[in-house]
This record gives C-alpha cells, structure tokens and sequence, in this order.
C-alpha cells in the first residue's frame, strides 16, 4: 500500500482528527504517554496495511491521533527498529505517513545508556548530534539526488532552544549530547562503549538514527531526546537487561512527561 493510501485509510478511521502539527514516536517504556492524549482515535498497527508491527516488550504498537497539551499530534505509541528484521528503512512507512498527515515536525524519543556518570538512569538528555556505528543507513541504494541528504543540524538548532527552556522553566536538568547508533539487538561489550567514549559518544542506543535520517530525507525538523536507562557496559560492573530499560523509563517517566508536554505546548504557540 502507498503513503497516499495509507494516509487515506487513517482519515476514514479518524475524520473528525485535526491533521497533527507533530508527530511523536515513544520508545522503551514511554508509551504510556499515548494514554494523555486528549480527542483520541486509537488505531492499532496490526489495522493498518503496510504498517511495521512492533514485536519489542515495552512498544505499545499503536497510532494515536488527538491532542497532547493542546497542539495536534500524531503519536506513534512504540516504534519497530532495524534489528528486527535487519532493515533499517523499517520506520520509513510511518515518517512518511505523519509526513503526510500533515505533520512538519518529529519528535523521537528513545531509552538509551549513558557513557557520562554525571547524566545517571532516570534522566532526559537532549540529542544534539548522531554516530552512526550501524554501518547501515536507510537510504542506501535510493536513486536521485535527493538520497545526499544533509545531517547538518539535523537536530534542529530552533526545537532544542525550546527544549532547553522548557527544562529550565520546570527545573529539569537537560543535558545535550551525542547519541551513538549500535544496531542491536545485543548490548555493547565494554570495549565497544570505550571506542564510543573516544569517538565524542554521549549516549548509545539502537534506534533512532535512522529516524533521523528518514524524517531529513522526507523534509521534517526533528527533535529528539534520550530517556538514560542504564549507564553503558563495562561501567558498573552489573549485566544489562531490557528489564532494566524499562524498569528506569518508568521511574523517570514523570519527569519525561513534563518536559515533553511542555516542549509540545511551546510548539503548539509558536
């Protein structure tokens, strides 16, 4: 099925929606925040032709469509990464149908592991900039011109300013960084987040990267923050788990909550 088709589909489901401003897609164990959405239509993936079908723990595998603090959104409860099928285009159908719903702007969020002692489990960090350690990118063998996308200040300069008050009206230490993409779905060794550490890595995480990337291609401004999880392997001694990725996301989802309503609000008035 098409984006057009696909887009056509959503607006019989959901007719009385207002076409969403933003898009938002939640990640590991945030999709509790679809549940704030106010006018809500509720539409799972499984019902909606073409649409990757989310197979992690903690991925609710919904579209929402509604409000969240006022402005329209499009809220991707639960994403499919790269790893599942080994395709890192997965997540194309989606950007391109909030694309076509009419939303310019995406905001991504992810769990992610913290290479910074001083940015602990349970905090927000703000995406400034990427690596991508994958060695995958999702536009690999496109035709035409516009594959050569520019990843200059992919992370739009203007929606991190508004994040970056948004976290100081609330009191919210924000700290920015640089996530690095490992393609999953084992956790790095300890050697693999030293290389990191070296490489100006903030952050690691198996998703997200190649949002970017696609949202870029398709013309989006895109936001994106990190919910810290875990602090990477080999920094504390203990295993890691997918447990302890959501078990963290829940601890510190109230105070991700706030902050991204918040950053949704401004959004919404600009």
């Amino acid at each position: 099925m098409s984006v057009r088709d696909l887009v056509s589909v959503i607006r019989e489901w959901a007719p009385a929606a207002p076409a969403p401003r933003v898009g938002v897609v939640l990640g590991s164990g945030l999709s509790g925040l679809a549940d704030e959405v106010a006018e809500a239509v509720r539409i799972p993936y499984a019902d909606l032709p073409g649409f990757p079908q989310a197979a992690v723990s903690g991925h609710r595998g919904e579209l929402v469509l509604g409000r969240l603090a006022g402005t329209p959104v499009a809220v991707m409860a639960g994403r499919v990464h790269a790893y599942e099928r080994g395709d890192p285009r997965a997540m194309e159908m989606p950007i391109a149908t909030l694309k076509g719903l009419g939303a310019g702007i995406l905001v991504l969020t992810n769990a992610a592991g913290s290479l910074r002692e001083e940015v602990p489990p349970a905090s927000p960090m703000l995406i400034a900039d990427h690596i991508n350690g994958s060695g995958m990118n999702p536009l690999i063998g496109r035709e035409g011109d516009g594959r050569f996308v520019d990843l200059v200040d992919a992370y739009d300069p203007a929606l991190r300013a508004v994040a970056r008050g948004v976290a100081a009206d609330l009191g919210i230490a924000l700290p920015e960084g640089v996530y690095m993409w490992f393609s999953g779905p084992s956790f790095e060794t300890p050697a693999e987040i030293r290389m990191a550490r070296v490489l100006g890595a903030d952050a690691v995480g198996m998703s997200t990267v190649p949002e970017v990337i696609l949202a870029r291609y398709h013309g989006l401004r895109v936001l994106a923050l990190s919910m810290i999880t875990n602090l990477a392997a080999g920094m504390t001694g203990r295993p890691l788990s997918h447990q302890e990725t959501k078990d963290e996301a829940a601890r510190g989802a109230a105070r991700f909550r706030d902050l991204l309503l918040g950053i949704l609000a401004e959004i919404g008035d600009a």
